[in-house]
C-alpha cells in the first residue's frame, strides 16, 4: 500500500484533504491508528500526576485525536455522497467500534474527575480563565455528564452495550435506505412518459437507464428529499404518482424493525 495520506496533516490550503491520493484501503489503517493514538493521548491526560489545568486537560483533549478526526471527516463525506459497497461494509464494521471508542473517553472516571474539578473552579480568579475557556469547560462537563460519566460501573457497562448496538442499527438503517433508494428508481418505457421534462433531462434519464443496465428505457433516480424535483414538471399524473410513492416508501419495509429496535434501545438507555 502507498503511504497513507491520513497519517500526516494535509499541506493543502486550509488543510483540505488530499482527495486525489485517498483510496478506500487507506481508511481502515487510519481508523485503527487514529483510535489508538487518541486513547494513548487521553490516558496520558487522565493519569497525569499534575493538578488539572485548562491547558493540561481541556486544551489537551481539544488537541487529541487529530488523525482520527481527519479520517472520520473524509470517510463520512464519501459514505454520504459517493458511497461504495466497500465503504458501506467498513461503515458497518467501524460504527460500533467508534461508539466504543467514544465511550472509552466519556466514561473514563479519572478523566471526568479532572474535568469536574475544573468545572467547579471555573470562575475562580486563581485560574484566570477568559469567558471562552470557561464556556469550553462547561461544554465538556455537560457533554461528559450527558454521555454517562456520573453513572455507576454497572450502568456504564450497560450503556456501552446499548451504544454499540445503536451504532450497529444506525449503520444498518443507512445501508437499507441507500439500497432501497437505488432499487426504487423509477424505470419508464418511453420518452412520452417523461412529457414535461426538458430534452436534457430526458436524455439524462435515458443515459441513467443505460448505465444501470436498462437499455432502451428511461430511469429517474430518487433524490434525498421526499419531494422529487421532477414532480413539478412531469405532465402525466400516473408517472408523478409512481415517482412520489417510490420516494415516500423508501426504506419502510427494510427498516421497520430497525426503527422499532432503535426506539426501544433509546428508551432503555434513558
Amino acid at each position: 500500500m502507498t503511504v497513507n495520506p491520513f497519517f500526516e496533516a494535509s499541506t493543502l490550503p486550509y488543510r483540505l484533504p488530499p482527495f486525489a491520493e485517498i483510496r478506500e484501503e487507506h481508511y481502515r489503517p487510519a481508523f485503527e491508528r487514529g483510535m489508538a493514538e487518541q486513547l494513548a493521548e487521553v490516558a496520558a491526560i487522565a493519569s497525569s500526576p499534575l493538578p488539572a489545568t485548562f491547558v493540561n486537560t481541556v486544551e489537551a483533549l481539544e488537541r487529541s485525536g487529530a488523525l482520527l478526526q481527519r479520517v472520520q471527516l473524509v470517510f463520512a463525506n464519501q459514505n454520504d455522497s459517493d458511497t461504495t459497497p466497500g465503504v458501506q461494509e467498513l461503515h458497518a464494521q467501524m460504527s460500533p467500534r467508534l461508539a466504543a471508542h467514544r465511550d472509552s473517553i466519556y466514561l473514563n472516571a479519572a478523566l471526568f474527575e479532572r474535568i469536574a474539578a475544573l468545572y467547579e473552579e471555573r470562575d475562580s480568579p486563581a485560574l484566570g480563565l477568559d469567558p471562552v475557556a470557561v464556556r469550553l469547560i462547561e461544554r465538556y462537563y455537560t457533554d461528559f455528564v450527558r454521555a454517562g460519566a456520573r453513572l455507576g460501573p454497572e450502568e456504564k457497562e450497560r450503556l456501552r452495550v446499548l451504544n454499540a448496538r445503536l451504532a450497529e442499527l444506525s449503520a444498518l438503517f443507512e445501508h437499507n435506505l441507500f439500497e432501497d433508494t437505488r432499487e426504487r428508481s423509477l424505470v419508464l418505457s418511453s420518452a412520452a412518459e417523461l412529457e414535461g421534462l426538458s430534452p436534457d433531462a430526458i436524455a439524462a434519464a435515458e443515459q441513467n437507464a443505460k448505465e444501470r443496465g436498462f437499455e432502451g428505457k428511461y430511469l429517474l433516480s430518487l433524490k434525498l428529499p421526499s419531494n422529487q424535483s421532477e414532480l413539478a414538471s412531469l405532465a402525466r399524473r400516473d408517472v408523478r404518482e409512481r415517482l412520489y410513492e417510490a420516494s415516500v416508501g423508501r426504506g419502510w419495509t427494510l427498516n421497520r424493525d430497525v426503527v422499532v429496535e432503535i426506539a426501544q434501545s433509546h428508551r432503555r438507555s434513558s
